[in-house]
């Protein structure tokens, strides 16, 4: 049986380019997302018609399916549909992310807080808590991928929300991966930097004199945005067999961001 994963946060971004990169490496791969907007957010998220086009360019290979990250319901049932529809699972990318923020942590909204700590930090958990029993009774080898942020490795003014759920991420991969000792599952958190992408829009909206978000491109050693398919690139490897000996790591792909 070929490998099946499933990924959150499918309908566009990196999660997108994840699903395009696990088809390429031969794998089956439910493709989750809320396909909706959230009220505490000011601004629009991934759709249907988004997720479909993703599911659409994979023929048999991917199968769309609406969810939201903080139901444990729609997390179980992104579980019973790997199983049911490819035959097994053993891939689990947590992809689904927001932010919000933009003045200090005590003059931000409840909701809004409440919103990014429940999908960036609790999505990743319900996720994994609920693909982990089927995956640890399997015997058979698995990976389970959070996508983190730079922002889980340092401090960012006016998004402290997002920070502490994105190092909380890292948290989680960390203990989880002492947790999966013996399983011969790894666990580990990808920390992708400013990427041209839907959120990275959102976030340079939260700035005052942020013109373009060309601006946090020219901020690191790289001078330049990520492409989505690059921070990808690194989920598709710590996914595949090739990185069965890295576990409770946090990988930078921030285009130098960390490292001044």
């Amino acid at each position: 049986m070929a490998d099946v994963a499933i990924v959150t946060g499918a309908a566009r971004g990196i999660g997108a380019a994840v699903v395009d990169g696990l088809v390429a490496q031969g794998m089956s791969v439910v493709a989750v997302d809320r396909c909706r907007d959230e009220a505490s957010l000011n601004y629009s998220l991934g759709s249907k018609k988004e997720l479909d086009h993703v599911v659409g360019r994979h023929g048999d290979h991917a199968v769309a399916l609406v969810g939201d990250v903080r139901s444990s319901s729609d997390m179980a049932l992104a579980v019973e549909t790997a199983i049911s529809h490819f035959g097994g699972l053993n891939v689990v990318v947590a992809g689904a992310g927001v932010i919000a923020g933009g003045v200090p942590f005590w003059e931000m909204d409840q909701a809004s807080l409440e919103t990014v700590m429940d999908v960036n930090l609790g999505g990743a958990m319900r996720l994994f808590q609920a693909a982990l029993p089927s995956m640890v009774a399997s015997g058979e080898p698995g990976r389970l991928v959070a996508i983190s942020s730079a922002a889980g490795l340092v401090g960012i003014h006016h998004a402290t929300a997002y920070v502490a759920a994105k190092h909380g991420v890292i948290g989680l991969v960390r203990g989880l991966a002492s947790d999966l000792s013996g399983t011969g599952i790894t666990v580990n958190a990808v920390c992708p930097g400013s990427t041209d992408t839907a959120i990275l829009e959102a976030s340079a909206s939260m700035y005052e004199g942020v013109e373009s978000v060309h601006d946090f491109g020219h901020q690191v050693p790289l001078g330049r945005l990520l492409h989505a398919n690059e921070p990808a690139a690194l989920i598709c490897f710590l996914a595949s067999p090739a990185a069965s000996g890295i576990t409770g790591a946090a990988l930078a792909v921030d285009g130098g961001m960390t490292a001044i």
